[in-house]
């Protein structure tokens, strides 16, 4: 019975090293979970790999490179650059369009699509800027550059609440075009037409000195798939 055990101690040794057992913890800030390229990384990593577990947090870029630093969290989904990316790796995945959501019956809907100027006069609702400094920081400074400085009514603490407040008629926003896939009554989405693009940023986050094999594993096909 003991050299059994000392069997599978040792086998579940190997399998950790291979990646193939083992623990992620994923952090995410609000918009990133709705890109696709997040749940289809999960999806097919769980799929060559049942025995690893992941452990989902949503939370706002700076706690999340917090949480890495402190080893609470293993990698991490962001929208913003890193200041001080001291210990970290960062790695930019893919730049994703903006879109403009407005109230369902908006006179601005009328149109296929919308050049960003023709919001100048619109009250914004934006995603609150402690929380979501990469999103309301792409958003004012495309504004600056498009010769307006954008009038904000209201600022909400998720990203999917701005869109809620849209469906109210309080306002307008700018989100990730992923979030147009969320059916929420009340709301249109345009494209926003212009040169240069208003993108976002999506990239991964880890720590430089990660060792585990499964976070490792996951970050290349991450990297892959983007």
């Amino acid at each position: 019975a003991i050299l059994a055990a000392v069997g599978q101690a040792a086998q579940r040794a190997r399998r950790t090293a291979r990646g193939e057992t083992g623990r992620i913890a994923v952090g995410f800030t609000t918009s990133a979970p709705f890109h696709p390229l997040v749940a289809r990384a999960i999806r097919e990593f769980r799929s060559a790999r049942p025995d690893v577990s992941f452990v989902l947090e949503e939370s706002s870029s700076g706690d999340m490179l917090a949480g890495l630093r402190e080893e609470r969290l293993d990698i991490a989904f962001i929208r913003s650059g890193v200041a001080d990316p001291e210990g970290l790796a960062v790695h930019p995945l893919l730049q994703e369009d903006m879109v403009a959501a407005l109230p369902a019956r908006h006179r601005l809907g009328r149109r296929a699509h919308l050049a960003l100027k023709d919001l100048a006069l619109e009250t914004f609702i934006l995603y609150r800027r402690p929380d979501g400094r990469g999103l309301f920081d792409v958003i004012i400074a495309a504004c600056t550059a498009a010769g307006f400085s954008p009038h904000v009514g209201q600022e909400a603490p998720r990203i999917v609440s701005t869109l809620n407040l849209v469906a109210a008629g309080l306002g307008i926003t700018i989100v990730p075009a992923s979030l147009s896939r969320l059916p929420l009554e009340g709301v249109t989405y345009r494209p926003l037409r212009g040169r240069p693009p208003l993108k976002v940023p999506l990239s991964l986050a880890s720590r430089r000195d990660e060792r585990s094999a499964a976070t490792l594993g996951f970050i290349e096909l991450v990297r892959k798939l983007a």
